[in-house]
């Protein structure tokens, strides 16, 4: 089951679309989890509307699930496979479909190989349980900059600035809308993150620190308050309101989403993802100062990257919708499918 589900982030889709994206090779201390190359991809389009994408793929925190030969992997470890392309990607980076909300718009696609939710900023050597040592190089934070600063040179005035992730980029997203909101002080900042929502978790501390996520953190960043002892993946939400209380936080998720599931269980919580899910939500609403979410019936995992981004409905209003009032700035109101019955 695990290897099903884990297969949804390599989800291929045939693109329907003339290729008007250039993929850039960053350089420098850009790296992968296993010492390949890093590239992200952007595609120019309004100056005034930049989207910025966090992709997904999975993490790894132990020797086992780090090693690429363990079978099946809980990460993406190459930056340069089909999921981690948007020309092989559907959702908001089907350029052909006139119902997409971000048609026109100047995109970022940043992708993700380094198994710590694009957060990572140092090299840690894990041994597995017969002694086996694995490096593995957690630049995620050093690779999604490289993204950042091209983006810093290419756009200079963006109106509206979109920041979203989906999976692993979810998790992480939050963060990234307040350094694009530090950058940008004058655009609107809307933030969505999608299926990374459920992980109901104690700090993960040891995990904090094996990936350097603390290391060299922004001075918006309140390090008295936020410490790898203290901070949750929530807590991210409330780092980032703390610093720039004009972003407005979007979250997506299927209230039975098996990924998210699988990986909660991984990291010692509950194996099912409604309630966990709901009381995240609640916790997110009362710490920024604007935060909607959408919660869709199901198992699937994330939205921005898949069709399902048009094909989903929830207590009446259309995904797609919801994510077109979101990105115009729009205020939403939250959408549920419900009781767990009927979000089956």
């Amino acid at each position: 089951m695990l290897r099903f589900l884990l297969a949804s982030f390599f989800l291929i889709a045939t693109p329907a679309f003339a290729d008007t994206w250039t993929t850039i090779q960053p350089g420098g201390d850009t790296l992968c989890s296993t010492g390949t190359p890093y590239q992200f991809h952007m595609r120019k389009g309004d100056p005034k509307k930049l989207m910025v994408f966090f992709n997904g793929g999975g993490a790894c925190w132990s020797g086992n699930n780090c090693d690429v030969k363990t079978d099946p992997t809980t990460y993406r470890p190459y930056a340069d496979g089909e999921g981690n392309d948007p020309r092989t990607r559907d959702g908001a980076f089907a350029l052909d479909n006139p119902e997409n909300p971000f048609k026109g718009w100047t995109q970022i696609f940043v992708p993700y190989c380094t198994g710590d939710i694009h957060l990572g900023t140092k090299d840690h050597t894990y041994t597995k349980a017969d002694g086996i040592q694995i490096v593995v190089h957690h630049r995620g934070r050093i690779n999604a900059q490289s993204a950042l600063d091209h983006i810093y040179q290419n756009v200079s005035a963006p109106e509206t600035v979109f920041v979203s992730g989906g999976s692993a980029g979810a998790v992480s997203s939050p963060y990234y809308a307040a350094v694009l909101a530090n950058h940008y002080p004058d655009a609107s900042i809307i933030h969505f993150g999608g299926g990374g929502g459920g992980y109901k978790i104690a700090p993960q501390t040891q995990i904090w620190t094996d990936w350097g996520v603390f290391h060299d953190l922004p001075d918006w960043v309140d390090t008295q308050k936020y410490t790898p002892e203290n901070t949750t993946f929530n807590a991210l939400y409330a780092m980032a309101g703390d610093a720039f209380p004009r972003i407005r936080f979007h979250q997506y998720n299927n209230a039975f989403d098996q990924v998210q599931e699988d990986f909660s269980t991984m990291l010692g919580a509950s194996d099912t993802l409604l309630q966990p899910l709901e009381a995240n939500l609640a916790e997110i609403k009362s710490a920024v100062p604007y935060f909607r979410s959408y919660i869709a019936p199901g198992d699937f995992h994330t939205l921005l990257r898949y069709t399902e981004l048009y094909t989903t409905t929830s207590d009446g209003v259309r995904t797609v919708d919801w994510v077109r009032d979101v990105a115009a700035g729009k205020e939403v109101r939250d959408v549920s499918c419900g009781t767990a019955e009927a979000c089956q």
